[in-house]
């Protein structure tokens, strides 16, 4: 090859800027096929979204898609489906942080936090996850967030379980940080309007806000990743490029310092276009057809 992938900057990532677009592809792939410490599954089909029932057969289909490139799988629900997806990770090998999708609807909330219980007692959860950006959407207050918490920790002694969230909750609010044996910390420069050129740096950041708020616990990033495709939000440009750049130094960074990262994520699915706008159907490595993007 023509570069030399070792010219790495220790804050801001590779010098990207004398690679040519098939340089930085191959560089992409490289990483690629090294494989990821953890990806979040993505399990809806074009035309589902979620309320719709998930069949065993489509989540097999994708787990055999993502086990050549991760060793772990991370979930977001227990119900619906759902709860399929750690006994089949398991099935192909993988490790599983699996989670309760908690709401504003308490039937729903008593079923997610059952199946979560009963996944980790079958002995299909590694990390269990109390609810995923609960207080950022204000779904539930934080002490009947807590409740959920400590109802599951009773539960399923000896298994660790967190909370997922931005990576600034676990700053403001310590009665939270102080329950979770592990901070699920999501960490998206895209979203707060980073140029790419500068997102490593600034997830490095977030990152280290988490951990000072841990106060020694592990601190595991849950998600992060950036859209192919979309409308700019400030200076963050959805593009193939910035897509393949970030990942290469998200990837590079993770093995490099030991992170323990999920990347968000494997699928495009269309039906996030509802709640996040044009860059929503665009996070997955797979398109929706379940062809590798680059």
């Amino acid at each position: 090859m023509s570069f030399k992938e070792e010219r790495l900057s220790a804050l801001t990532g590779i010098n990207f800027d004398s690679l040519s677009d098939d340089d930085i592809l191959k560089i992409y792939r490289k990483h690629l096929a090294n494989g990821m410490h953890g990806i979040c599954i993505s399990p809806y089909v074009e035309g589902q979204k979620p309320g719709d029932q998930l069949s065993e057969e489509q989540i097999h289909r994708r787990i055999k898609i993502l086990k050549p490139f991760t060793k772990w799988i991370r979930s977001f629900s227990c119900t619906e489906g759902n709860e399929h997806i750690p006994r089949i990770a398991k099935e192909y090998g993988l490790k599983t942080l699996v989670g309760a999708w908690l709401g504003n609807d308490p039937e729903i909330n008593k079923r997610e936090i059952e199946g979560l219980i009963k996944a980790t007692k079958d002995g299909y959860v590694d990390i269990a996850a109390v609810g995923n950006e609960v207080m950022y959407r204000e779904d539930l207050s934080e002490q009947e967030l807590l409740d959920f918490i400590y109802q599951v920790k009773e539960a399923i002694p000896g298994t660790p379980v967190g909370y997922v969230d931005a990576y600034y909750e676990f700053e403001h609010r310590p009665k939270i940080t102080e329950a979770c044996d592990v901070i699920l910390a999501n960490c998206y420069p895209y979203w707060e309007g980073c140029h790419c050129d500068y997102s490593l740096l600034y997830m490095k950041d977030m990152y280290n806000k988490a951990l000072r708020a841990g106060n020694g616990k592990k601190v595991i990033i849950t998600e992060t990743g950036w859209p192919s495709q979309g409308s700019s939000l400030h200076g963050a440009v959805p593009s193939a490029e910035n897509f393949m750049k970030y990942f290469i130094n998200a990837q590079k960074w993770s093995k490099e310092d030991k992170i323990e990262m999920f990347y968000f994520s494997s699928f495009d699915e269309s039906w996030k276009v509802g709640s996040e706008g044009d860059v929503g159907a665009y996070w997955g490595i797979w398109t929706k057809d379940e062809e590798l993007k680059y």
